[in-house]
Order: C-alpha cells, then sequence, then structure tokens
C-alpha cells in the first residue's frame, strides 16, 4: 500500500490512515553547533552592523565555508532572525527570574549575577542585546530594542525614568558586562573572572561589592 508523508513525519495510507514513525530528532551536537554560530554572528553584528557583516565573515569566524555555513541558515536575514529570536528569548528568561524581587541591592546584585552567567555562556548575543546602550543605530532596531528594554526592566528602570544617576549606574554596568564578559572568553578566564566582573559591575550601580578574593588569589584557568 503506497504511504505519503505529511510535514511532521507521519505516515498516511491512501485511506488516510496514519501510521507512527520514528522522527528525526536533532542531535544535541547540531544545536550546540547552532549555538556557536548565533553567538559568532551576533558579536560580529554587535561590533561591525549588519550591512557591513558578510555570511562569509561569519563563516570564517565560525571556521565553515560558506556553502557550509548556509546549510546551517539559508541567509544573513534568516541568520539574523535567529540571532534576535535568541536574544529576546535569553532577555526574557533573565528578567523572569528576578521580577519576584524586591527592588534594591539584593535585586541588583541577582541581576548582575543573572547576566553576567548569560553573556559568559552567549556574549555575543548579550553584546547585541545590549547594543542600544553604546550604538547611535542598529539593525532591526525595535527587535533590538525589546531585548536591551527587558535587560532594563530586570533593574526596574526606564529609559524614560527622571532618575538620571539611575539610568547612568545601570547603563554603566550593563556597558562593563558586555566588555568584561567578551574579554573573559578571549582570555579563556571565564570561571576565574566571573566574581570580578559581578563586583564591577555591582560596584557601577553604586553599591558596595564584598568577600571577593583579591585577584591575585584567582587559579589561571587550563
Amino acid at each position: 500500500m503506497r504511504s505519503t508523508t505529511d510535514r511532521i513525519g507521519r505516515l498516511s495510507d491512501q485511506n488516510g490512515r496514519r501510521s507512527r514513525t520514528v522522527g528525526v530528532v536533532p542531535r544535541p551536537f547540531r544545536q550546540q553547533i547552532d549555538d556557536g554560530i548565533l553567538d559568532r554572528a551576533a558579536a560580529l553584528f554587535a561590533r561591525r552592523g549588519f550591512s557591513k557583516t558578510s555570511v562569509q565573515d561569519v563563516a570564517d569566524a565560525v571556521g565553515l565555508s560558506k556553502a557550509g555555513l548556509l546549510h546551517h541558515f539559508p541567509s544573513k536575514d534568516a541568520l539574523y532572525e535567529a540571532v534576535l529570536v535568541q536574544a529576546d528569548s535569553l532577555g526574557r528568561e533573565a528578567l523572569d527570574q528576578v521580577r519576584h524581587l524586591p527592588v534594591g541591592p539584593l535585586r541588583d546584585h541577582r541581576v548582575v549575577e543573572v547576566f553576567v552567567d548569560v553573556a559568559l555562556a552567549h556574549p555575543g548575543v548579550v553584546a547585541l542585546m545590549l547594543a542600544p546602550a553604546t550604538q547611535v543605530e542598529v539593525h532591526d532596531s525595535e527587535a533590538v530594542e525589546a531585548a536591551y528594554l527587558s535587560a532594563l526592566q530586570a533593574f526596574a528602570v526606564d529609559p524614560g525614568t527622571p532618575d538620571q544617576e539611575r539610568l547612568v549606574r545601570v547603563l554603566a554596568a550593563l556597558s562593563a558586562l558586555a566588555v568584561l564578559t567578551l574579554a573573559a572568553h578571549q582570555n579563556d578566564q571565564t570561571t576565574a573572572w566571573r566574581p570580578y566582573v559581578v563586583a564591577t559591575c555591582f560596584d557601577a550601580l553604586g553599591h558596595r561589592s564584598r568577600g571577593v578574593p583579591p585577584f591575585s588569589d584567582i587559579h589561571v584557568e587550563a
């Protein structure tokens, strides 16, 4: 009996009866590869801008041929859209972890920890997410702005707040976070630098960090 396959992988015979089949499940390492591509692409978009970043630039950054990269993402627009979706998702997840906390130093510290950990795992995406704080023009600004606003909301601050000192301090903390987490990756010191990145960002908010060991006490990562 002849069978056909629908879009979600189920088989149907000529009478429309369906039989179960084993679907194609993406392998974990494929997702890891895609995540790595998105993060490298996001870092390039944040640094150079969309128009000045080519598919070949991204392919070179991740060690793939242009054709190999297009096998994962069929166009630069598709790649950028995937980056924006991930940025929005990460921003919302971070906000959800802290929105229940009362505004104050304890919330600020938790927000910094959450965003530092997100940035250490996805430095490029977070750099693009925070681009509105440092760049005049961002491609598809509404989508990037939404992710950026999630970061501000986590600190319970609005861009239009009359408390300009608070806004400046939050922007300083976010800018430091983006720069330092990228630097931690470049120096292979993500674990060792984490407490100092957290302390630096927390201090930028006008609080005083405590319990951070001297920098000379850190162990260099292998």
